[in-house]
Protein backbone atom coordinates (compact mmCIF):
# COMPACT_ATOMS: atom_id res chain seq x y z
CA UNK A 1 0.00 0.00 0.00
CA UNK A 2 1.39 3.40 -0.99
CA UNK A 3 2.03 6.13 1.56
CA UNK A 4 2.69 9.65 0.35
CA UNK A 5 4.36 12.45 2.28
CA UNK A 6 3.91 15.93 0.78
CA UNK A 7 6.38 18.55 2.00
CA UNK A 8 5.93 22.13 0.80
CA UNK A 9 7.56 25.42 1.65
CA UNK A 10 9.55 28.37 0.33
CA UNK A 11 13.17 28.29 -0.83
CA UNK A 12 15.84 27.39 1.77
CA UNK A 13 13.36 26.57 4.53
CA UNK A 14 14.89 23.11 4.94
CA UNK A 15 12.27 21.01 3.17
CA UNK A 16 14.83 19.28 0.95
CA UNK A 17 17.04 18.25 3.86
CA UNK A 18 14.04 17.08 5.86
CA UNK A 19 12.61 15.18 2.88
CA UNK A 20 15.83 13.28 2.21
CA UNK A 21 16.21 12.33 5.87
CA UNK A 22 12.59 11.19 6.14
CA UNK A 23 12.81 9.14 2.95
CA UNK A 24 16.00 7.44 4.12
CA UNK A 25 14.56 6.58 7.53
CA UNK A 26 11.26 5.16 6.29
CA UNK A 27 12.64 3.61 3.11
CA UNK A 28 10.57 5.85 0.84
CA UNK A 29 11.48 7.09 -2.63
CA UNK A 30 12.27 10.83 -2.73
CA UNK A 31 11.55 13.42 -5.40
CA UNK A 32 12.73 17.02 -5.18
CA UNK A 33 10.08 18.43 -7.52
CA UNK A 34 11.99 21.71 -7.72
CA UNK A 35 14.56 19.82 -9.78
CA UNK A 36 11.90 19.24 -12.44
CA UNK A 37 11.51 22.97 -12.90
CA UNK A 38 15.26 23.51 -12.71
CA UNK A 39 15.77 20.87 -15.40
CA UNK A 40 13.20 22.58 -17.61
CA UNK A 41 14.87 25.94 -16.88
CA UNK A 42 18.28 24.58 -17.86
CA UNK A 43 16.85 23.48 -21.20
CA UNK A 44 15.24 26.89 -21.67
CA UNK A 45 18.53 28.65 -20.96
CA UNK A 46 20.03 26.43 -23.65
CA UNK A 47 17.41 27.63 -26.12
CA UNK A 48 14.50 25.22 -25.72
CA UNK A 49 10.81 26.15 -25.58
CA UNK A 50 9.57 25.88 -21.95
CA UNK A 51 6.50 23.73 -22.70
CA UNK A 52 8.42 21.42 -25.07
CA UNK A 53 11.15 21.08 -22.43
CA UNK A 54 8.61 20.07 -19.79
CA UNK A 55 6.83 17.58 -22.03
CA UNK A 56 10.05 15.85 -23.05
CA UNK A 57 11.73 15.83 -19.64
CA UNK A 58 13.67 12.65 -18.92
CA UNK A 59 14.71 11.42 -15.43
CA UNK A 60 18.33 11.62 -16.59
CA UNK A 61 17.88 15.40 -16.94
CA UNK A 62 17.55 15.63 -13.15
CA UNK A 63 21.15 14.49 -12.70
CA UNK A 64 22.66 17.58 -14.33
CA UNK A 65 25.20 19.16 -11.93
CA UNK A 66 24.39 22.62 -13.32
CA UNK A 67 20.86 22.59 -11.89
CA UNK A 68 22.00 24.14 -8.58
CA UNK A 69 23.36 27.39 -9.99
CA UNK A 70 21.70 30.74 -9.16
CA UNK A 71 20.98 31.37 -12.86
CA UNK A 72 19.05 28.12 -13.21
CA UNK A 73 17.25 28.74 -9.90
CA UNK A 74 16.13 32.15 -11.12
CA UNK A 75 14.97 30.76 -14.46
CA UNK A 76 13.19 27.90 -12.70
CA UNK A 77 11.00 30.25 -10.69
CA UNK A 78 10.13 32.03 -13.93
CA UNK A 79 9.11 28.92 -15.89
CA UNK A 80 7.24 27.62 -12.83
CA UNK A 81 4.61 30.35 -13.21
CA UNK A 82 3.65 29.03 -16.66
CA UNK A 83 0.44 26.94 -16.41
CA UNK A 84 1.37 24.80 -19.45
CA UNK A 85 4.70 23.86 -17.89
CA UNK A 86 3.12 22.94 -14.56
CA UNK A 87 0.45 20.83 -16.28
CA UNK A 88 3.07 18.95 -18.29
CA UNK A 89 4.93 17.98 -15.11
CA UNK A 90 1.93 16.96 -12.98
CA UNK A 91 1.59 13.40 -14.31
CA UNK A 92 5.30 12.71 -13.69
CA UNK A 93 4.92 13.77 -10.06
CA UNK A 94 1.65 11.93 -9.37
CA UNK A 95 2.99 8.67 -10.78
CA UNK A 96 6.04 8.99 -8.53
CA UNK A 97 3.88 9.73 -5.47
CA UNK A 98 2.04 6.42 -5.61
CA UNK A 99 5.05 4.14 -5.66
CA UNK A 100 4.31 0.97 -3.71
CA UNK A 101 6.92 1.36 -0.97
CA UNK A 102 5.99 4.98 -0.21
CA UNK A 103 7.24 8.33 -1.46
CA UNK A 104 8.25 11.75 -0.22
CA UNK A 105 7.80 14.70 -2.57
CA UNK A 106 8.96 18.19 -1.71
CA UNK A 107 8.04 21.33 -3.57
CA UNK A 108 5.61 24.22 -3.44
CA UNK A 109 2.26 22.75 -4.46
CA UNK A 110 2.49 19.08 -3.49
CA UNK A 111 -0.13 19.11 -0.74
CA UNK A 112 -2.45 21.51 -2.55
CA UNK A 113 -2.29 20.41 -6.19
CA UNK A 114 -0.15 17.34 -6.90
CA UNK A 115 -1.08 15.12 -3.96
CA UNK A 116 -4.11 16.62 -2.17
CA UNK A 117 -4.84 13.13 -0.76
CA UNK A 118 -1.33 12.60 0.67
CA UNK A 119 -1.35 10.76 3.99
CA UNK A 120 0.95 13.40 5.52
CA UNK A 121 1.33 17.06 4.56
CA UNK A 122 3.99 19.32 6.04
CA UNK A 123 4.57 22.99 5.33
CA UNK A 124 8.16 23.84 6.20
CA UNK A 125 8.94 27.53 6.56
CA UNK A 126 11.39 30.02 8.11
CA UNK A 127 11.89 33.78 8.09
CA UNK A 128 13.21 35.30 4.87
CA UNK A 129 16.35 36.54 6.65
CA UNK A 130 17.04 33.08 8.06
CA UNK A 131 16.55 31.44 4.68
CA UNK A 132 18.73 34.00 2.94
CA UNK A 133 21.51 33.41 5.46
CA UNK A 134 21.39 29.67 4.83
CA UNK A 135 21.50 30.14 1.07
CA UNK A 136 24.28 32.74 1.38
CA UNK A 137 26.42 30.32 3.41
CA UNK A 138 25.73 27.52 0.93
CA UNK A 139 26.75 29.62 -2.07
CA UNK A 140 29.84 31.20 -0.52
CA UNK A 141 31.02 27.79 0.71
CA UNK A 142 31.10 26.79 -2.94
CA UNK A 143 33.33 29.74 -3.75
CA UNK A 144 30.68 32.01 -5.25
CA UNK A 145 31.24 35.73 -4.81
CA UNK A 146 27.87 37.12 -3.77
CA UNK A 147 26.55 39.46 -1.08
CA UNK A 148 24.00 38.62 1.58
CA UNK A 149 21.86 41.54 0.39
CA UNK A 150 21.72 40.06 -3.11
CA UNK A 151 20.71 36.66 -1.79
CA UNK A 152 18.04 38.18 0.47
CA UNK A 153 16.61 40.14 -2.45
CA UNK A 154 16.52 36.97 -4.56
CA UNK A 155 14.75 35.04 -1.79
CA UNK A 156 12.11 37.75 -1.40
CA UNK A 157 11.61 37.98 -5.17
CA UNK A 158 11.12 34.23 -5.44
CA UNK A 159 8.70 34.26 -2.51
CA UNK A 160 6.68 36.98 -4.20
CA UNK A 161 6.50 35.07 -7.49
CA UNK A 162 5.67 31.78 -5.78
CA UNK A 163 2.94 33.21 -3.56
CA UNK A 164 1.28 35.41 -6.17
CA UNK A 165 1.33 33.31 -9.31
CA UNK A 166 -2.08 32.55 -10.81
CA UNK A 167 -1.51 28.79 -11.00
CA UNK A 168 -0.74 26.73 -7.88
CA UNK A 169 0.49 29.55 -5.62
CA UNK A 170 2.63 28.69 -2.60
CA UNK A 171 0.17 28.30 0.27
CA UNK A 172 -0.12 25.68 3.02
CA UNK A 173 -2.73 22.99 2.44
CA UNK A 174 -5.63 23.38 4.84
CA UNK A 175 -4.66 20.18 6.66
CA UNK A 176 -0.87 20.63 6.54
CA UNK A 177 1.18 20.61 9.73
CA UNK A 178 3.26 23.79 9.97
CA UNK A 179 6.95 23.38 10.78
CA UNK A 180 8.92 26.61 11.31
CA UNK A 181 12.64 25.87 11.18
CA UNK A 182 13.87 29.43 11.89
CA UNK A 183 15.11 28.50 15.36
CA UNK A 184 15.56 24.76 14.90
CA UNK A 185 18.73 22.82 14.19
CA UNK A 186 18.65 20.40 11.27
CA UNK A 187 18.45 17.45 13.65
CA UNK A 188 15.57 19.00 15.60
CA UNK A 189 13.62 19.81 12.43
CA UNK A 190 14.11 16.30 11.06
CA UNK A 191 13.12 14.76 14.40
CA UNK A 192 9.90 16.78 14.47
CA UNK A 193 9.01 15.73 10.91
CA UNK A 194 9.70 12.07 11.72
CA UNK A 195 7.51 12.33 14.81
CA UNK A 196 4.60 13.71 12.75
CA UNK A 197 4.92 11.07 10.03
CA UNK A 198 5.33 8.19 12.49
CA UNK A 199 2.15 9.27 14.27
CA UNK A 200 0.21 9.27 10.99
CA UNK A 201 1.51 5.82 10.07
CA UNK A 202 0.33 4.49 13.41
Amino acid sequence: MSFTVAIDGPAAAGKGTISKAVAALFGFAHLDTGLLYRAVAAKVLAGADPVDAARTLDPIDLENDALRTPAVAQAASEVAVMPEVRLALEAFQRDFARRGAGAVLDGRDIGTVICPDAEVKLFVTASSACRAQRRFQELTSKGMEITFETVLADVKARDDRDRNRATAPLVPAGDAVMLDTSDLSIDAAVARAIEIIAAKRG
